[in-house]
């Protein structure tokens, strides 16, 4: 009977454990069903997460793609405007250079004019330096022609500098008239073919002496006009003087003029040798003084532009 009671006893305590094995089994499949549903639940929210993000980026992305595309455009449209502009400036660089190049030879030009011929070979030389610089924007073929002008210019002017300049051997040769004239002046006795006289505060002046300082201050114009380089104006007054003298070519004077003929052709046989104007003697009389004035007429100096300034003047095709 005992034994009997305690398989009974022991029996419940099986079932019991068949019921707690089978809570056990079920709170387990819930509590594994609850986890693949948060495990569910965490892949839906990471997987909004990350489209979410991807979003945003490809957002982004499309943004600066946009922004790029734009600066793009601008800039495209920027280069459009802007590339003729560089072609524009370096034009308008070699035409100032010109324009510059034109004034500084017109200074130099002036320079010669005020016979100031090693100033203005400085500026020619310095200018021949300034076209060889990287900084010359003139065309090559353009710049060649003109350095070798410079070139020629210096030259000529270097060889020109070492002799007297033909206008001052002009203005000599009027000085040595004009004292001529006036020893000529002093020293003639009044004829009785100036027997017409001027009463000027006391003072008697014959036609002769009138005339002779009429010849006298043209001769001073001339000598004006040759320190100004006016060769129009210097062979004008020079005409004019000559004219003048010519009245007194007399009888008087063609009597004298047999006594002092082989100075006179001692003179002009000077001249005439080499073609140059007589600066180191005087004339002897009214007719040696024509004759010179002949000379200064025939040998009037020429102003000389130079080289390069011709080259630069020429008109555009």
């Amino acid at each position: 009977m005992s034994i009997n009671t305690e398989s009974l006893s022991q029996e419940p305590s099986a079932i019991q454990q068949r019921r707690q094995a089978n809570m056990f089994l079920v709170r387990l499949q819930w509590l594994m069903i609850l986890l693949l549903i948060a495990a569910l639940l965490w892949l839906y929210i990471s997987q909004q997460r990350f489209e979410h993000n991807v979003n945003e980026r490809l957002q982004s992305n499309e943004q600066v793609v946009s922004r790029l595309n734009e600066m793009d455009d601008r800039i495209f449209a920027m280069s459009q405007q802007t590339l003729p502009a560089p072609r524009t400036a370096a034009s308008s660089q070699a035409q100032n250079q010109l324009d510059l190049l034109r004034i500084q030879i017109q200074a130099a030009d002036r320079l010669l004019a005020d016979n100031n011929e090693s100033a203005a070979i400085e500026l020619l030389r310095g200018l021949h330096w300034q076209l060889s610089q990287s900084s010359n924007e003139i065309a090559p073929a353009l710049t060649v022609v003109i350095k070798q002008s410079l070139a020629k210019d210096i030259e000529r002017l270097q060889a020109r500098s070492s002799q007297p300049s033909p206008w001052q051997l002009q203005n000599i040769a009027i000085q040595n008239i004009q004292e001529f004239l006036h020893s000529y002046e002093r020293e003639r006795p009044t004829n009785a073919t100036d027997s017409t006289k001027i009463p000027d505060n006391n003072m008697s002046l014959t036609r002769r002496q009138l005339m002779i300082h009429e010849v006298i201050m043209t001769l001073n114009l001339a000598t004006q006009a040759s320190n100004m380089r006016e060769q129009e104006q210097l062979v004008g007054y020079l005409r004019q003087a000559r004219k003048q003298l010519q009245t007194l070519v007399t009888q008087s004077s063609a009597s004298k003029k047999p006594n002092n003929n082989k100075t006179s052709q001692t003179a002009n046989s000077e001249t005439s040798n080499n073609g140059k104007v007589q600066t180191k003697s005087s004339p002897n009389d009214i007719t040696e003084v024509i004759d010179w004035l002949d000379r200064l007429i025939a040998n009037a100096p020429k102003p000389t532009p130079l080289l390069t300034k011709q080259i630069l003047d020429k008109p555009k095709r």
